[in-house]
């Protein structure tokens, strides 16, 4: 992002905050951000705090003339400089005419930017953009803007899941915008679900995705050690913007997700369960289906809603859900496989039709287990064609977290583990946050605690990406084969 010129636009909603955070997040990756407040966002944040966090005033007014006279001055003197040149342009590739036609001040803030980004992005600010009103500074720069255009909406969960929001956000995707988030979780007031503005880091990789698209450096790919073979800590690790239009990088693609915990009977009461919410599998759902993947979530008993938009399959045992993949997978095939599930490793061997009964002088049953069949390995092993293009399973460990993980993505054949520390004391299991590490054959990367939302877009768009290169790779290999497979007479013809 070095140099790269990012104008932010703040809209008004309690997380308006979090953009102050996001102002010095790309300033920190070299970035140069102006910032744009609404009236709305004024009432959370001050345009002072704004300015110092951006090193440049904060602009909140359409109309203000001394701006829009130090504009002119400056196109003036553009002109005067490019007259004294004979009409060499004075003023970058594009001369002073460029100068002349930015320096109204609502024009000019868009021209000079890189990318223009609205976050968070408020209903009523949607509304404005897909409707062209232009009746404050913040909706005059998007109305005149001719830059790639990203947005983070954040509101109510009923306002987002309102027919006009939905309508109105259609029409902003179809006019070229890309959108991050957002993101499901408590409220500030007090409700739950969809809503939440992306967490910073996702969006400020999807800044970063969007420079790339315009020619900036692309980001290392997942995996790989740095020159002195360390762990890179991947503060890139975002390759794609999550849209909602269905198009976005997994657009066309199948996903499947398994998540949750199974539960195995001992009687037609009792059963062998563990501590798994579902919470990680559900959120990596819920990022594939943004990314605009067909996504198929296959899951244990949980007391999560399903994810709107994606398919569920629900199932109870470990038996159970491997038919539920298997029978899926015939059916669609799929381009990636995340095994999140926390499936029983063992299961009674012969669970009884009625409830044992315990007596007075009766010794406490014996149970007799057999293993369960491994999922991720099953899926894994499959034959070209039927195995998933990437198979991604999770590790969840006590102690020595990396190195057993590396040792189950060998022995598993599975292609990325996704490794964590479930201890009590860390509270994962059933808490919103999760630290993990990423082993994939290149290496480790170590991921920051992060929220299970971030983990799970974070994932998916290096998911998304990978998928991109082997496509790539295998197309090229195909284009190679047939080269050589042409006879020589017929080759020599064609060159």
């Amino acid at each position: 992002m070095n140099g790269k010129r990012i104008l932010l636009i703040i809209g008004g909603g309690i997380a308006a905050y979090k953009s102050l955070d996001l102002v010095r997040r790309l300033r920190e990756r070299g970035a140069v951000v102006r910032v744009v407040l609404t009236a709305g966002a004024c009432q959370f944040i001050t345009p002072l705090a704004a300015s110092v966090l951006s090193g440049q005033e904060a602009l909140t007014e359409l109309f203000d003339p001394a701006r829009e006279a130090r504009g002119a001055n400056g196109a003036n003197e553009a002109n005067e400089a490019n007259e004294a040149n004979g009409g060499i342009e004075a003023n970058g590739e594009n001369g002073a005419n460029e100068v002349n036609e930015s320096a109204i001040g609502h024009i000019g803030l868009s021209r000079a930017a890189d990318v223009v980004v609205v976050a968070p992005a408020t209903a009523n600010l949607i509304a404005k953009m897909a409707h062209g009103l232009a009746d404050d500074l913040a909706s005059a720069v998007l109305l005149a803007r001719d830059k790639p255009l990203l947005i983070a909406p954040a509101m109510n969960v009923r306002m987002w899941e309102h027919p006009a929001t939905r309508r109105n956000l259609a029409q902003v995707i179809a006019d070229g915008a890309k959108v991050i988030g957002p993101e499901e979780g408590a409220m500030a007031c007090g409700e739950w679900g969809p809503g939440r503005m992306a967490a910073v880091e996702t969006i400020v990789e999807a800044v970063a995705s969007c420079l790339s698209e315009r020619g900036a450096e692309p980001s290392p790919r997942v995996g790989q050690n740095d020159e002195n073979g360390e762990r890179r800590h991947n503060d890139h690790a975002l390759r794609r913007v999550e849209t909602l239009s269905g198009g976005g990088a997994l657009g066309g693609r199948h996903v499947l997700v398994t998540a949750g915990p199974t539960i195995e009977p001992i009687d037609p009461v009792r059963y062998i369960a563990n501590r798994s919410s579902g919470r990680q599998g559900y959120a990596i759902a819920r990022a594939a289906q943004a990314l605009g993947a067909h996504t198929t979530l296959v899951t244990g008993p949980t007391q999560l809603t399903p994810p709107r938009g994606v398919e569920v399959v629900a199932v109870e045992t470990a038996q159970e859900m491997l038919e539920a993949v298997e029978a899926r997978l015939a059916q669609l095939p799929a381009d990636i496989a995340v095994f999140a599930a926390a499936v029983a490793d063992w299961r009674p061997a012969s669970p009884p039709k009625d409830k044992i009964k315990k007596g007075p002088d009766a010794a406490p049953p014996r149970l007799a287990l057999v293993e369960n069949p491994d999922i991720l390995a099953t899926i894994a092993r499959l034959p070209t064609g039927r195995r998933p293009t990437l198979v991604i399973g999770f590790a969840a460990e006590t102690s020595d977290v990396v190195e057993n993980a590396q040792k189950k993505r060998r022995a598993k054949g599975a292609d990325w583990i996704v490794a964590n520390d479930v201890s009590p004391e860390r509270g994962v299991f059933g808490g919103a946050r999760n630290t993990v590490h990423l082993v994939t054959e290149e290496g480790v990367e170590d991921w920051p605690e992060l929220s299970k939302d971030e983990v799970a877009h974070r994932l998916m768009a290096l998911a998304s990406a990978e998928l991109g290169h082997h496509r790539g790779g295998q197309a090229q290999a195909e284009r190679r084969a047939e080269k050589q497979a042409k006879p020589r007479g017929k080759q020599r013809a064609a060159e």
